[in-house]
């Protein structure tokens, strides 16, 4: 049941909302499966991503969710960066993983000119952060590893998982050690070593996997990475 002594933990849905974008279909059911399986008090607003500027300090977690390329590439990037650096609770998923990186070159690395080629085709391969991946993952499944220690292997409680992707973009390579000198850590790699999982360590939550967790299961269960989002998002409302 919910706590009534406290306000419900306000969840920003960031993204240009879609009946296309089956991970936007699965949203509404996995949140209603905390609410009544885990007893947590949320309440989700979907953001338009040109809407997405402001306004994310009012929010007590922010899922930056699948859809890209967005309408608006700069308010997403601005969602990012509010949580980012306001503490609040952060997940982003497949289009919300490759942006999230992209944030973390412009204002944390510097990179001005960093870029995602698919939101720019036009952008230099040595700006891009995002780049076409060499086999695209739409519709594929495969292993990841996870890192010792990390947010991922707390919230999974395993040191592998099975992952199911729709996305034909990834991190460039050539930025990976950049990011990671930074302070962004990479907590988990498919079977070649490929770049899966991103966190900021010194965040109180702050999570971001190129895989997307909301199509795991039939949907009456919330992944562990969304449910300890969820959680996050109860304790940062009850902190306020």
């Amino acid at each position: 049941m919910a706590d009534m002594n406290h306000a419900a933990a306000r969840i920003a849905l960031v993204g240009d909302r879609s009946d296309a974008v089956r991970s936007h279909a699965r949203v509404p059911s996995l949140l209603e499966a905390l609410r009544q399986r885990d007893g947590l008090d949320l309440d989700a607003y979907w953001i338009p991503s040109e809407d997405a500027g402001q306004g994310m300090e009012g929010f007590d977690a922010v899922w930056v969710l699948p859809g890209s390329p967005y309408r608006s590439e700069s308010g997403v990037l601005a969602a990012i960066r509010a949580a980012r650096e306001g503490g609040i609770p952060f997940l982003g998923t497949c289009g919300g993983f490759q942006h999230a990186l992209l944030e973390f070159a412009r204002d944390v690395c510097g990179l001005d000119r960093a870029g995602h080629a698919e939101n720019d085709p036009a952008t230099a391969h040595e700006d891009a952060v995002v780049v076409p991946l060499a086999c695209s993952l739409a519709g594929h499944e495969g292993a990841v590893r996870i890192a010792p220690g990390s947010l991922a292997a707390r919230l999974l409680g395993a040191d592998r998982t099975q992952a199911r992707y729709h996305c034909d973009y990834g991190p460039n390579p050539d930025h990976v050690d950049l990011l990671r000198a930074h302070g962004l850590r990479f907590t988990g790699a498919d079977e070649s070593g490929e770049v899966r999982i991103a966190e900021l360590p010194a965040h109180p939550f702050f999570l971001a996997t190129l895989f997307q967790p909301e199509l795991d299961g039939d949907g009456a269960r919330a992944h562990p990475l969304i449910a300890g989002l969820a959680s996050a998002a109860v304790d940062h409302a009850r902190a306020r």
